[in-house]
C-alpha cells in the first residue's frame, strides 16, 4: 500500500485525489491538507513515517514559495509530485530545481495521475509531457533560434507597434514582416513555447529578453 499525502489549498482537488486513491485500492491517503506546515506538524504530532509520496500543488495560499515547500518536504524524507495547472513554466522549473521528482497537470486523466504517483513512489523517473515542457521552457534548452531579422521584427511587434509600422521602421515590405511573424510562431511552437496571439508573442519576447516586461503591449 502506497502512503500518499495530498497538499493543496483547493478542497475539491484533495477530495478528488482521495477518492481516486481509494478506488485504486493500492494507495492510502494518510494526510490531506492545505499547507506543508500542516503536513509537517501532523508528522510531528503523530510520529508517522514520511509519506511514500507527497502530491503538492505548485502554489499554495499561505504565502510560501515553491522552493520552500518542495525543499521542506524533500528534506523530511518524501519525494514530491507537483500536481498543477502547469501554466507557470518558471515555477515548475523552480520546483524541479528544488528537488521535485516530477510534475503532472491537473488537467490529466485520473489514471495518469495515479500512474505518476506509482512511478515516483517506486523511485522511478517521471519524464512526461509536463516535465518535458518545463525543461524545454528553459532558454538553455528551448532557444527558438530566431534569425537577426526575426528578432528585430519580434522586438518591435511585441513592443506594441502594428505590423505595418514594424515593416516601415525596418524598411521591409509588409508581406515580409508578416512572413517573419509566421516563421517566429512556427519556431516557438517547435520548441514547446507556442505563441498564437500577439499577447503570447510578447510573453515569449519578454522571456527571451527582447523587450522589457513593463513595455506597453499592443493588440492582437
Amino acid at each position: 500500500m502506497t502512503r500518499v499525502a495530498v497538499i493543496d489549498d483547493h478542497e475539491s482537488v484533495r477530495l478528488g485525489l482521495e477518492a481516486a486513491c481509494a478506488r485504486a485500492g493500492t494507495k492510502e491517503v494518510v494526510f490531506s491538507g492545505s499547507t506543508v506546515r500542516e503536513y509537517l506538524a501532523w508528522r510531528q504530532a503523530t510520529a508517522a513515517a514520511p509519506a511514500d509520496i507527497v502530491v503538492l500543488d505548485l502554489t499554495l495560499g499561505d504565502g510560501t514559495t515553491v522552493t520552500e515547500n518542495v525543499s521542506a518536504v524533500v528534506a523530511d524524507g518524501s519525494p514530491v509530485l507537483i500536481h498543477s495547472v502547469a501554466d507557470r513554466p518558471a515555477a515548475v522549473r523552480e520546483a524541479l530545481a528544488a528537488g521535485a521528482a516530477g510534475v503532472i497537470s491537473k488537467a490529466s486523466r485520473t489514471d495518469d495521475v495515479l500512474a505518476a504517483i506509482r512511478t515516483i513512489a517506486h523511485g522511478e523517473a517521471l519524464e512526461n509531457l509536463e516535465w518535458a515542457s518545463a525543461v524545454d521552457g528553459d532558454r538553455a534548452f528551448a532557444d527558438a533560434q530566431l534569425a537577426t531579422r526575426e528578432r528585430e521584427v519580434l522586438r518591435l511587434y511585441a513592443a506594441g507597434l502594428p505590423l505595418k509600422s514594424v515593416a516601415e521602421r525596418l524598411g521591409i515590405a509588409y508581406s515580409t514582416a508578416k512572413e517573419n511573424i509566421t516563421r517566429i510562431r512556427v519556431k516557438y511552437t517547435e520548441v514547446g513555447r507556442p505563441a498564437p496571439t500577439k499577447i503570447e508573442l510578447r510573453l515569449r519576447a519578454i522571456e527571451d529578453g527582447l523587450v522589457a516586461g513593463d513595455t506597453a503591449a499592443g493588440g492582437r
